[in-house]
């Protein structure tokens, strides 16, 4: 009884609906959850983020057990994307930490970065499909140690982001990639790129539940939805209207966007002797 009691049908909804997207497209874990926290259930930037990457990494498991079953998963590209974003998510951890004690100003910085990842999502993924058709003509020739240089710099980044803002692990990884590896299969881009965004997830959202900032309850509701959701859209994304798909959820990403623009700005400034006095007491 209490367990129904506890679960709240519109956040097992937004769960499947968004985890359906992540098994089509492969986008939507971040970028969309993320935004549909903040905007339409009005939870804080802070535990949307933190909650969302712990949502994300478990939704995404079933993906990556998917395709390491089918062996399109690269693990040299795993590895060097992991060898710069491990180090950078720890990094954006603890300094998000000390930032958060500032407050709302913390809470600024977040929905300005999710902001700003979220825009440059929507491009990614609005030319997604001419870097599919055009990707082999971009290969310019490269060393093997500037691809791997390369590669752990794009992971880096996006250990960064992913702890931050909870995007970048899907549409912007796989758009670098493919410009990365231009002669590699797309199946074994995507593969690698959910494989690697599962470990990456769990590091970032295990830091933000030390935190304080993930909501157990609606992560589990959330959940509820997102298994099923992700292993239709994962059977589904063979037959899904591609032409059609891809710029509504580019659409929708450019819209939550400029919306979180709009709340960040609305948001005062806080004053300066707030970020210094944690460091005054500490002394």
């Amino acid at each position: 009884m209490s367990m129904l009691g506890s679960i709240d049908l519109f956040h097992a909804i937004a769960g499947l609906l968004v985890g359906t997207l992540v098994g089509l497209t492969g986008v939507g874990g971040g970028s969309l959850m993320t935004p549909l926290l903040v905007l339409f259930f009005g939870f804080s930037a802070k535990t949307a983020v933190g909650t969302d990457l712990l949502f994300a990494a478990i939704t995404k498991i079933a993906g990556s057990a998917v395709h390491g079953s089918r062996e399109t998963v690269d693990w040299r590209i795993v590895r060097r994307m992991a060898m710069g974003s491990v180090p950078a998510a720890i990094l954006a951890l603890i300094l998000l930490g000390r930032v958060g004690e500032i407050g709302q100003s913390a809470e600024k910085i977040i929905l300005l970065s999710l902001a700003s990842l979220l825009a440059l999502t929507a491009v990614g993924v609005a030319g997604r499909k001419w870097l599919f058709n055009h990707r082999r003509a971009l290969d310019i020739p490269k060393s093997q140690s500037a691809i791997i240089a390369s590669t752990v710099t794009l992971g880096a980044l996006i250990g960064a982001a992913v702890s931050v803002s909870s995007v970048g692990a899907g549409a912007i990884g796989v758009t670098v990639l493919l410009v990365l590896y231009p002669r590699l299969q797309v199946s074994r881009i995507v593969g690698s790129d959910i494989a690697h965004a599962v470990p990456l997830a769990l590091i970032a959202g295990t830091g933000h539940w030390l935190m304080g900032d993930v909501n157990g309850t609606l992560l589990t509701n959330l959940l509820i939805g997102s298994i099923p959701g992700v292993i239709v859209g994962s059977y589904l994304s063979s037959h899904a209207p591609d032409r059609m798909l891809q710029p509504l959820l580019a659409a929708v990403l450019a819209v939550s966007s400029w919306q979180l623009f709009v709340k960040a700005r609305a948001m005062p400034d806080a004053p300066a002797i707030h970020a210094a006095a944690p460091l005054a007491i500490r002394r």
